[in-house]
């Protein structure tokens, strides 16, 4: 567990750069799309004023120029803590699994259900971080405020619901992943029991 949390964390601090120049790109195409939108069908004026969109190199270059190298780590200290997100769902589910073990042996469709329930739990549990992080990738230099501060002023601006913006789509996605990744790792470990029986007895 320990070794897993040391290299969840390495990796976000590795990759953090690359997900701010990414959320930087995606966000600022969005506010282009809508403030370059035609007046009327053919309106070639319009679309000529529409800029072209920065490259991967000019937007990280920009960020280092405008806001600083600290601004590439922006939203770094809610992903360290979303390091714990697959420990949560691992813990979860394994003491889910012990305990319907004691009373029956676990299937392919148990490993699914217990899957699907460690990762909503998990989810669940950090989604407010990854709110946090996502605010703090686009946001400009002068809007920087720590993890605590940002989590406070969007409870009281937005309430607690504020946290779980959007956590529909994004939970859907991460406990159907999950589920069928649990199920399916018990099937091939399954098949691959049987596999190395039939071989022991033909030997």
């Amino acid at each position: 567990m320990a070794a897993g949390a040391l290299a969840g964390s390495a990796t976000v601090l590795i990759t953090n750069p690359i997900w701010v120049v990414n959320t930087r790109m995606t966000a600022r195409k969005a506010e282009s799309d809508d403030l370059v939108l035609p007046t009327k069908e053919g309106d070639a004026t319009s679309s000529a004023k529409k800029e072209r969109a920065p490259s991967t190199i000019s937007t990280f270059l920009k960020i280092v120029r405008e806001d600083g190298p600290a601004r590439l780590f922006a939203g770094v200290l809610p992903a360290l803590v979303l390091v714990i997100n697959p420990i949560l769902q691992y813990t979860i589910f394994e003491q889910l699994k012990q305990m319907l073990e004691k009373r029956r042996k676990v299937t392919a469709t148990d490993s699914f259900l217990l899957g699907a329930l460690g990762k909503l739990a998990a989810t669940s549990i950090t989604y407010p971080y990854i709110t946090v992080k996502s605010r703090a990738h686009v946001a400009s230099g002068e809007k920087r405020e720590g993890m605590t501060a940002s989590l406070k002023r969007i409870v009281r601006e937005e309430g607690v619901s504020g946290l779980y913006g959007g956590i529909g789509p994004k939970v859907t996605q991460s406990v159907i992943t999950a589920a069928f990744l649990f199920a399916l790792k018990d099937v091939l470990y399954d098949m691959t029991v049987k596999a190395r029986r039939k071989v022991v007895k033909t030997a």
